[in-house]
């Protein structure tokens, strides 16, 4: 099914990449049945990295988690991930990083540490701020073939060897900080022997610090991948978020991510990947009720900071991602 003409929108912060928007961004239209068009949607979704939703019928959180439910994703709950969140429609829809206004969050694919991350991220602009607060997002192939041509033994390296994030998380949640998720909300468990469960599932390894903290390094997960649909390869990890963006009371962002086999990745490298990814994203100022599809495969997304109050909320889906290293 094509789409009519008549949804396709222009704003003046999209990008052309290879004769394709991005994102995307498409308008109501009479004729539109969200569902009827969910295999043309999921398509779009591939070709262009991502499509916003604009002045569509979302009022609501509800109808937000419907409008998503109507495309036939499976819901993933948020296990695992480091920023401090709140549910607000059952485990469908939740608020995104409520770490301070002032703190940017770095470009990273949504649960890049994660040995099975959404294939879909969806937000909601419940209540968009007055100032800043946009969502950039950067075409992940873009900023791995920048990776491979400036950084080349850098980029084998990553490829080689995958990476391993290390973390250290709270008893309980500290919004002061953008990964101060607590490891019982981190693991939705309430005590430690169910935590050791989920990481073992995981294969996390552990240190139960002396004041309740939780040190954890993750299993080596890939950061280079292959997307089966599109045969390219993408820069799917979060480790510049993870260098320039894990920083609190608890955490050195230094010592936040490294190589599989243990060794440091290159400081310059990531320093200009961080530059690369600003220089070359797309940032669209939120309007109330806007819904954004990223395909989580495709697209690294990040935060700026903002002047409150704002509150964009978030679905995750799920759906088959690679699951090892493809070194071909």
């Amino acid at each position: 099914m094509r789409l009519p003409n008549s949804l396709v929108l222009e704003l003046p912060e999209q990008r052309e990449v290879r004769g394709r928007a991005f994102p995307l961004v498409l308008g109501p239209d009479g004729s539109f049945d969200l569902a009827a068009c969910r295999d043309t949607i999921l398509g779009l979704a591939r070709d262009h990295g991502g499509i916003l939703f604009r002045g569509f019928d979302v009022p609501s959180p509800e109808a937000f988690a419907s409008f998503v439910e109507t495309l036939r994703i499976e819901n993933m709950p948020y296990v695992g991930g480091a920023a401090v969140r709140t549910p607000i429609v059952g485990d469908r829809v939740f608020t995104a990083n409520e770490s301070p206004p002032g703190e940017p969050v770095p470009f990273h694919h949504e649960m890049a540490q994660v040995p099975e991350p959404p294939a879909y991220i969806f937000f909601y602009g419940d209540r968009p701020s007055v100032s800043g607060g946009e969502t950039p997002i950067v075409l992940s192939h873009e900023v791995y073939s920048c990776f491979l041509e400036e950084f080349p033994g850098c980029c084998e390296a990553v490829e080689a060897h995958g990476i391993q994030y290390i973390r250290v998380m709270p008893e309980v949640d500290d919004p002061s900080s953008s990964i101060g998720r607590s490891w019982k909300a981190t693991f939705q468990v309430d005590s430690r022997v169910d935590a050791e469960a989920v990481m073992r599932q995981l294969g996390t390894r552990w240190e139960w610090l002396e004041d309740g903290n939780l040190k954890t390094i993750t299993a080596t997960v890939p950061a280079i991948r292959r997307d089966p649909r599109t045969g390219e390869k993408q820069f799917f990890n979060s480790m510049v978020a993870a260098y320039k963006g894990w920083v609190d009371a608890r955490n050195d962002p230094k010592k936040a991510v490294r190589l599989g086999n243990g060794e440091a990745i290159d400081a310059t490298a990531l320093e200009a990947l961080y530059v690369f990814m600003r220089e070359h994203c797309v940032a669209i100022p939120w309007e109330k009720n806007d819904v954004l599809m990223l395909d989580n495969g495709l697209v690294l997304h990040a935060r700026n900071p903002f002047v409150p109050p704002r509150r964009i909320l978030a679905s995750l889906g799920k759906a088959a991602m690679p699951s090892a290293v493809d070194r071909s």
